[in-house]
Order: C-alpha cells, then structure tokens, then sequence
C-alpha cells in the first residue's frame, strides 16, 4: 500500500525505504520522483526525475517504460544527472533487448544549476547532492510577475493605464514551490541554501536515533535525525517531509522517534513519509 502525505498544496505519494527503493509521486506538479520500483498508477505520469543511479532508486526505470508501452503512452522525459544519461541509455538498450520492445526515453541531462521549463510558468533547478556518485536535487518553482514596491500604492486603474502604456511596472520573481533532496550529506542545506526557502522540501532523513550516529550516517554520506534537529530553526517551509528511513527501524519506531524528538517549532511542520501502522511495503 502505499504512503500518502499532504505538504502544503501537495500530495506526496509512493515509497520510500532507505537502500531498498524510493519512487515518488507529486501528481500536482505532474511528476515522479525516482523510479526504484514500479508503481502502476505512475506510470502514467510523464516526466521523471532521477536523483542518481542507484538501484533503488533507478533500477524499475525500464519497468515504467514496460506500463507505459501497455497502456500506449508515449516515451516520457527523464530528467537526470549529465554523468549517468549515457550509462542509464545502455542499461535501456540491454533491457530492450531482452524483453524484445522499445525502450525509448526523452534524456533531459542536467548539471547543477541548469534550469528547464516544464510549461505553465513550472520550472525546475538542479542542484548538486553530496553522494558517492553522481546525484541531483531538484527544486521546482514557479515564475511569476509581482508588483515593483514602487507601484503597490497605486489604485488598480491606474497601475491599468500604466501598463497598457508599456511602463515597466512588473519584476519577475521565482516562487519556490517543492524540492527534493535525497542520498546526500546534510552539508547540501549550505550548498542549496534556497532549499530551507521553498513551500514544500522532501528531505532523505536515513537515520533517526542511536542506533547510528552522526558519524555513521555522514561516513554513508546520509542524513541523521539529530543534524536536522540542531537546525530546525533554519527551516522555514510550510511543510518538511522526512523520507528515506533505514530498514533497520519499524514505521511505528519512525513515527514515535521523530514525535517525540521533534521541537515544537518543527513539529507541525513535519510529514513523515511512513507507513502509520504495519511493516514496510513488500
């Protein structure tokens, strides 16, 4: 079954557990995040976005593509890092020819910093993650038109007439909207600053307690509970959806850590991406 969490004006939905798969979906902004198993209902969904190459996080890539095939959608577009699109496009190709089918993809390459138009004033930003290979995060955001500070004292009518003569009245600004940040050092909420401005941030929380220390989630070059919680002050998102948990500790064990860690300040912020109850999917 899979897990579902309201962030803002987004639905999170898929599964996510550390080292065995991660596949997201945000249906509002019509994507799906990672593809480290093969979700029928997201099949449909026509850009996918891959952190890395890891198998669970890439490896239903062609499984996707399979759904798709059945259910006569067209290739979709795969955003991800520049290093891998060679590598992911073999990988394709081999799996093409054992099944004996198309396994066409649209590759959006992309380097940190780059920036793609997906349409309706969306946009996307990558950002580099801080993994052992090469690895993304995303940040969508909207592009809109705001009143210069100079002009928001004028009456509606005016700011009109001002317009139509073709007065500069307008700055374009990005409204940060939802980003995604997984497998990485916590050091990228100092490379990706903008990351703790957007509405929504979905952010790798691998380990929780001391079952593993800091040390230990930092030399797996993951994020542990405590390096979130000693700066919950930093975050300023409508919503924090925690994800990515290990194996190692239960959905209920999950939940009842982070609630009983969890600052006020932080608290009613917090999504965690688990099961409320029962043992992880599969």
């Amino acid at each position: 079954m899979l897990t579902e969490v309201s962030a803002g004006p987004y639905t999170v939905r898929g599964i996510s557990v550390g080292g065995v798969y991660t596949s997201l979906q945000v249906p509002e902004l019509g994507v799906v995040l990672d593809a480290g198993v093969p979700i029928r209902s997201f099949a449909g969904t026509d850009r996918i976005f891959l952190s890395h190459g890891h198998s669970d996080h890439a490896s239903a890539l062609g499984s996707l593509l399979g759904i798709r095939t059945l259910i006569g959608k067209p290739p979709p577009q795969v955003f991800l890092p520049a290093e891998i699109e060679a590598p992911v496009r073999e990988a394709l190709a081999v799996q093409g020819r054992l099944h004996r089918t198309e396994t066409d993809i649209e590759t959006v390459p992309m380097n940190p910093g780059d920036t793609h138009h997906l349409g309706h004033g969306l946009w996307v930003r990558a950002f580099r993650t801080h993994h052992k290979v090469p690895s993304l995060c995303y940040q969508f955001y909207r592009r809109v038109s705001k009143l210069k500070p100079e002009f928001q004292g004028l009456p509606p009518a005016e700011i009109g007439r001002r317009r139509q003569a073709g007065e500069p009245l307008f700055d374009e600004v990005d409204r940060l909207e939802l980003a995604y940040a997984t497998d990485t050092l916590s050091h990228v909420l100092e490379t990706a600053p903008s990351l703790l401005d957007c509405r929504v941030l979905i952010l790798e929380c691998t380990f929780i307690d001391s079952k593993r220390t800091v040390q230990d989630a930092q030399e797996r070059l993951h994020i542990h509970l405590d390096e979130i919680l000693a700066r919950a002050e930093d975050f300023k998102n409508e919503a924090l959806v925690l994800m990515h948990f290990s194996q190692a500790y239960s959905p209920d064990e999950v939940h009842a850590v982070i609630q009983a860690r969890a600052p006020e300040s932080l608290r009613d912020r917090l999504r965690i991406f688990a099961p409320t109850s029962g043992r992880w999917f599969g």
